[in-house]
């Protein structure tokens, strides 16, 4: 009797051992981390700010002192400056490095006011102008900040000369810096300020004013007064493929 009541709980010890071996086991659900961002990409935006030029005037000096003068208009603290961006960057480690060209509108918002040397017909006036950069970029990212400095190539015109017109194709120099913030994976924002030289520089021009008019008789020469660059800051926002 007792060797029967051993064996049917040893049997029962096996069927109930092979039941529990069929059911599903309650392993811990995995884990899934969420991707690390990388500011390595293409990249896409549009921006605007304003502009200080130091070239906005120009200075008329006549056969005569009283026949001299000093013109401002043309440009110059003030402009609206906008337009867009492409890039791509590579980051290693917290360094992000990369190149960016961008091309913006400059709207000077104004004309020379010439008052007696209408001999001149009023050339150079302010409706705008355009410049573009190439640059390189170097910067230092804290997970989605990153702050950088930037250089490199400026060509087109700013305008604020009045002695160069509108039909620039000048080239110089850009240097600056600023800070982006990647608010998601894909979109960033940013603020950067930049000093841009597009090569103008300070422009003379002569012209001769005939006999019979206001002013007297002679060869006039009209020079900027300053030397064609200008600061920026603008902000811009990026998307970032």
């Amino acid at each position: 009797m007792r060797l029967r009541l051993v064996s049917t709980a040893l049997a029962t010890c096996l069927a109930t051992s092979a039941f529990a071996a069929d059911l599903p086991s309650r392993a811990p659900p995995p884990i899934v981390y969420a991707p690390v961002f990388t500011w390595t990409g293409f990249y896409i935006g549009l921006n605007a700010g304003v502009g200080w030029g130091d070239s906005g005037g120009v200075i008329v000096t006549g056969p005569t002192p009283g026949s001299s003068g000093s013109l401002g208009g043309g440009g110059g603290d003030g402009q609206f400056v906008g337009g867009g961006q492409i890039g791509y960057n590579w980051q290693s480690g917290a360094i992000v490095y990369g190149v960016e060209t961008d091309i913006q509108y400059v709207d000077t918002g104004g004309d020379v006011a010439w008052g007696p040397y209408t001999w001149w017909g009023g050339r150079g006036g302010g409706d705008g102008a355009y410049f573009g950069t190439v640059r390189v970029r170097l910067g230092y990212a804290i997970d989605r900040t990153l702050i950088y400095i930037t250089g490199g190539l400026a060509y087109g015109g700013l305008n604020t000369n009045p002695l160069t017109g509108n039909a620039t194709s000048n080239a110089g120099w850009t240097i600056g810096g600023g800070v982006e913030y990647a608010f998601t994976n894909n979109w960033t924002v940013k603020l950067e300020g930049l000093y841009v030289d597009t090569g103008e520089g300070r422009r003379t021009r002569f012209f001769n004013n005939p006999a019979g008019g206001v002013l007297p008789a002679g060869v006039y020469t009209a020079t900027t007064s300053g030397g064609g660059g200008a600061g920026l800051v603008r902000v811009g926002v990026n998307y970032k493929f």
